[in-house]
């Protein structure tokens, strides 16, 4: 089945809308978010748990997957969907990011990067068509091109320079995709120019791809600036195409850039947090070690359906959690993910019923 994006419904107030993705692995229904699988895997939980949760796509690292085991490997051992035994849509993100985080272990050129494995200090050198190659030998269901992640803060003249080699990177990976089942986003950077970011999309668009990403946001800048640019850029995304936010967010960020109309999200928020015993609910953020848990006999969250939820207490979860048992990541990054995809529920079915503007409300409130 050929990738599609299905514009099915506006919010009256605000840029918020409903869509479909339609991926040779299934559908997604948006605003979505895709938990975090770096490794493939995310981290603590079983794939038939995600299905479980209500999980629809998630995303794997191109980087990582590239270092260990090999994109050969995954290759000739079926493909990342088989390799990992998950049958929903997959997100490859280009590793561009993880090389930006590099820093000292890398360097940039126009041809492309030279890095050094975080594993082994081995030396690597990533061109975009190399990038496209990887992504294409996992067999992801979407693909992203290899670009340059612009630091905050960065001056207009130097995330000027950024951009040209994103967007020369851009076409590159345009020219060097082979498989046809698999979809090609572009990405948008510019840092926090405004006549940058329009800039870009005017050269992906161009260039032509199947959807398109806002990135180089929450690298550090003020809320409000992300909140600026992303209502800026993303209405000048074509409105047939879906608009991904990278590595965003928190609950406050995904209900404000859904409001201008973004229609994907990625981070590792959710589980990362639970590992580390914060857990989201409805009313407050918990933090399960706090003494003031050890009695409370009262499930984390009331109003969430899921299997931590339904079976444990706040006093099991902290007694867990304080103990270090491996159970306590499982449960916690269970309700996590959870919390986060009934969040994802909620936005949709308030753009469904017009009532966005009461559950943004809502949201703010609880954050």
């Amino acid at each position: 089945m050929a990738f599609r994006f299905e514009l099915i419904k506006k919010d009256p107030t605000s840029q918020a809308r409903l869509g479909r993705i339609t991926t040779p692995h299934g559908s997604v229904e948006t605003p979505a978010f895709m938990p975090v699988g770096t490794q493939g895997t995310v981290k603590a939980v079983l794939p038939e748990q995600l299905h479980t949760l209500g999980v629809q796509i998630v995303l794997a690292n191109t980087y990582h997957l590239y270092l260990r085991p090999g994109h050969e490997l995954v290759k000739e051992l079926g493909g990342l969907h088989r390799f990992m035994n998950w049958d929903g849509p997959v997100l490859t993100d280009s590793g561009g990011y993880q090389v930006y985080s590099l820093d000292a272990l890398r360097k940039i050129t126009p041809e492309g990067v030279t890095f050094q494995s975080h594993i082994d200090g081995s030396k690597h050198f990533i061109t975009p068509e190399l990038a496209v190659s990887i992504q294409e030998a996992l067999g992801s269901d979407i693909a992203m091109c290899l670009d340059e992640c612009t630091p905050y803060p960065a001056d207009f003249r130097a995330a000027e320079k950024s951009l040209r080699l994103t967007s020369d990177w851009a076409a590159r990976c345009r020219r060097a995709k082979r498989r046809e089942d698999q979809a090609l986003f572009g990405i948008v950077q510019g840092g926090t120019h405004k006549e940058l970011r329009s800039r870009a999309v005017e050269e992906l668009l161009r260039i032509g791809f199947d959807g398109y990403a806002l990135g180089g946001l929450s690298v550090g800048e003020p809320r409000e600036l992300m909140d600026e640019i992303v209502a800026y850029a993303a209405p000048l995304l074509p409105a047939e195409m879906p608009r991904y936010l990278m590595g965003v967010g928190t609950p406050r960020d995904i209900i404000m850039s859904v409001e201008s109309g973004i229609d994907m999200f990625d981070c590792v928020l959710p589980t990362r947090c639970a590992r580390h015993g914060l857990l989201f609910t409805n009313t407050e953020k918990v933090v399960i070690k706090n003494a003031r848990y050890r009695t409370d006999e009262a499930p984390l969250d009331e109003s969430c359906d899921c299997y931590t939820c339904r079976n444990y207490s706040r006093a099991y979860l902290r007694h867990l959690f304080v103990s270090g048992e491996i159970l306590a990541m499982i449960l916690n990054t269970v309700h996590n993910i959870r919390f986060y995809m009934h969040l994802m529920e909620r936005i949709r079915t308030a753009i469904d019923l017009g009532t966005y503007a009461e559950l943004k409300k809502q949201i703010l409130k609880s954050t």
